[in-house]
């Protein structure tokens, strides 16, 4: 292997997942560029890069340096400087200040920086205000450069050492030698993965206790990632030996030891919890059992009386007219159906309902999108859950035990949305007397959070429950409805049909062609035939994030196709411009903007490296540091877009996707769209999907708990 030395120019790829990057460097000896390729996680430009490897000549890029190992140091260099000062950590400086700062000043650069910043007011386009600016920044940020510094020795990228002292202030470089994996736990977009580098540059062995038990969480969590409660013991045992290449008995003993501490909690039954999803299971079917204890304030009014109330007009069915009086006697109710089905029609009416018995209704729902639809559907205000229980940031939940929701009536729709914890806050906060209404399609896909709390409840058989099942006359005429059911019940969409529809199917066998074909759709078809903003109106859902047709390359090509603006900030490997489609990623409840929400970048300030991003008419400010809440969002997955319509959607569906064809991954596709659905892609792969309805099962315990409750409070009430 040869060694060479190089200062990164500039990142041209990075993979976040595997950290596999390529990057131009300058090479002594060689006057253009060198492409370097090879797995180099959280390099930085304007470090200095010692690598070892092999030179290869690429059949598609040419001579290139595969790294087999290397290291980072920081910036020694008067390029590296520059782009170390360009990089954002200081407020005032961009690269092109960065660039007159050190063409100015040279190796004297930092001195001036510390100790003669007024000196600055000589550089042209650099005022006393801005002076003072940079002055000030510097001296807030004296202990991140010196965190950065050594951060950066031990392979830790800028964005993230700016996190890292935003935790823990001066007491970073001491927290991060003695357990690096704190940085796991504690800070956002830092995986094990990552602290685990850390662990390794600073000495930690393979079998150090901090690391194990590192790793054991990390695979709970990751667990409660795809939707788990709780997992067993020999899922740790068998990923944790496989991802910590340890023996097993050092797995058991630090699973032992993390639930002595109650970092981890285990039943009677060698299930393996985090805390917060034990207890938040725990208390939901506490809660649940409890509310189904009260009797219904209505539960007077016979049926006769009931149904003499619905509003006159409408033509109800007997099951319509089933879940009315169901809902009016019960305390909590489900009402589930597929797409035309009435859902909205039979809500409507419970509504009507309640407002004759002068019931006051608060409606719900748990994302911003959703309950926007709801409030357009009803005519009546509709709040996120979030919202409705007055979540602030620093202080959690307002509505809660002591503090509860005052209304008679609560109804909360897209509930198969629901996970265990925004489940266990909202019921918590529920008055005893309240009657609970869940409307949701119980046939998608289900929540992107832990538990399956839908599923759940309806499996308990303690709550009630009404499926609507008949298409009603205005489902039976669109062609998303009936191909929706269709694919429900096994069997394959129609494709074809009358001129006039809104289910399209284009035919693509070879994955390759498919982003081409939809950049057409977008940019010319659709909008020329419908007049609709390809942008805002038309929406993508893929299966997943990789491949030809997955989220992350059609997510390149739509912005180039759709948002060729000139005005961006680079980000790692990505670009975002002026006017992007954007979406967060997990909750931030400080900005209160949550996982799934979807804006458009309204303004970039360069100088200071800040987005402004619209959400729903609401500007947020986003640092540059923050920027890995948000991804872009022309594609997104099909998971991502539960609870939203969109006015098209376009779904590429190919047998590169075959981990994911699934039936209600479609199912969940095809209902999204609100006035037309394009198919692109394989007939194979969509017969796989409609074929395979085999369900992913999601360890849980919610509905045995919620009986085993049942059970004591009945067995209470005998003795008593």
């Amino acid at each position: 292997m040869e060694t060479i030395k190089a200062i990164i120019e500039r990142i041209t790829f990075q993979n976040p997942e595997n950290g596999y990057t390529v990057l131009k460097a300058k090479v002594k000896g060689y006057s253009d560029l060198v492409t370097l390729v090879g797995i180099l996680e959280s390099v930085n430009i304007g470090s200095i890069l010692t690598a070892k490897g092999n030179w290869k000549t690429d059949s598609r890029y040419g001579y290139q340096f595969q790294v087999v190992e290397y290291k980072e140091a920081v910036p020694a260099t008067l390029h590296g400087l520059e782009k170390y000062l360009g990089s954002g950590l200081i407020k005032g400086i961009g690269p092109v200040n960065a660039k007159r700062i050190v063409a100015e000043f040279k190796e004297e650069t930092i001195n001036i920086l510390e100790h003669h910043p007024e000196k600055l007011t000589d550089i042209n386009g650099i005022g006393q205000k801005r002076a003072t600016m940079i002055r000030d920044a510097w001296e807030e940020q004296k202990e991140v450069k010196n965190v950065m510094l050594f951060l950066q020795s031990n392979g830790v990228s800028t964005t993230y050492a700016v996190k890292i002292f935003k935790m823990y202030k001066d007491d970073s470089i001491s927290v991060v030698q003695e357990n690096p994996y704190r940085l796991a736990e504690d800070i956002w977009g830092i995986g094990f993965k990552t602290a685990d580098q850390i662990a390794s540059n600073l000495g930690f062995t393979q079998e150090h206790p901090e690391r194990i038990a590192a790793g054991i969480l990390h695979i709970i969590n990751e667990l409660a990632g795809s939707g788990h409660c709780y997992v067993t013991k020999e899922q740790v045992l068998s990923d944790g030996s496989k991802m910590l290449e340890v023996n097993q008995t050092l797995l058991e003993k630090s699973l032992v030891q993390l639930t002595q501490v109650n970092k981890v909690i285990k039943t009677n039954l060698d299930q393996y919890y985090l805390p917060i999803y034990y207890y938040s299971e725990e208390h939901v079917a506490e809660n649940m059992a409890h509310l189904l204890d009260e009797p219904s304030q209505y539960d007077y009014l016979n049926d006769a009386d009931i149904l003499q109330k619905l509003p006159s007009g409408i033509k109800y069915d007997p099951i319509q007219e089933q879940a009315v009086i169901t809902a009016v006697k019960s305390k909590c109710m489900i009402l589930t159906g597929g797409p035309g089905t009435g859902k909205t029609t039979t809500t409507k009416a419970i509504m009507k309902i309640f407002q004759t018995l002068k019931a006051k209704i608060m409606l719900c729902a748990p994302t911003g999108r959703a309950a926007k639809k709801l409030s357009e559907t009803t005519g009546k205000e509709a709040k996120t859950i979030h919202r409705l229980l007055e979540y602030k940031p620093g202080e959690g939940f307002n509505k809660n035990e002591e503090h509860p929701l005052n209304c008679d009536v609560l109804i909360v729709d897209e509930s198969s949305m629901l996970d265990i914890i925004l489940t266990h806050h909202l019921l918590k906060a529920l008055n005893k007397k309240t009657t609970l209404i869940l409307v949701g399609d119980i046939d998608q896909l289900p929540s992107v959070g832990p538990g399956n709390v839908l599923k759940d409840f309806i499996n308990s058989q303690a709550i009630s429950v009404v499926r609507l099942e008949r298409i009603f006359r205005q489902g039976k005429n669109s062609l998303i409805v009936t191909n929706a059911h269709r694919i429900n019940k096994g069997l394959f969409p129609y494709l074809s049909g009358q001129k006039k529809r809104d289910f399209f199917y284009v035919e693509a066998d070879e994955p390759d062609e498919i982003p081409q074909l939809i950049i057409d759709l977008c940019r010319k078809r659709i909008p020329k035939y419908y007049g609709i903003n390809p942008i805002d109106d038309i929406q993508i859902l893929c299966p997943m994030q990789r491949g030809s047709t997955g989220t992350q390359q059609l997510n390149q090509v739509l912005q180039n196709a759709l948002n060729p603006q000139q005005k961006m900030i680079k980000y790692g490997s990505l670009e975002y411009r002026l006017h992007d489609k954007v979406m967060q990623i997990r909750n931030n409840y400080d900005k209160n903007v949550y996982n799934g929400d979807i804006g458009r970048i309204s303004g970039i300030d360069e100088i200071n490296r800040i987005f402004y991003i619209n959400f729903d008419g609401l500007t947020k400010e986003y640092p540059l540091a923050d920027m890995d809440e948000i991804v872009l969002a022309y594609a997104m997955t099909v998971h991502k877009s539960q609870g939203s319509e969109y006015p098209v959607v376009i779904a590429p569906l190919t047998t590169q996707h075959f981990m994911m064809l699934q039936r209600n991954l479609l199912y969940t596709c095809v209902t999204r769209a609100r006035k037309v659905f394009v198919l692109i892609g394989s007939k194979k792969a969509i017969a796989m999907a409609v074929k395979n309805d085999r369900i992913t099962e999601r360890n849980t315990r919610l509905s045995e708990r919620i009986q085993a409750y049942q059970k004591s409070i009945k067995q209470s009430f005998t003795l008593q």
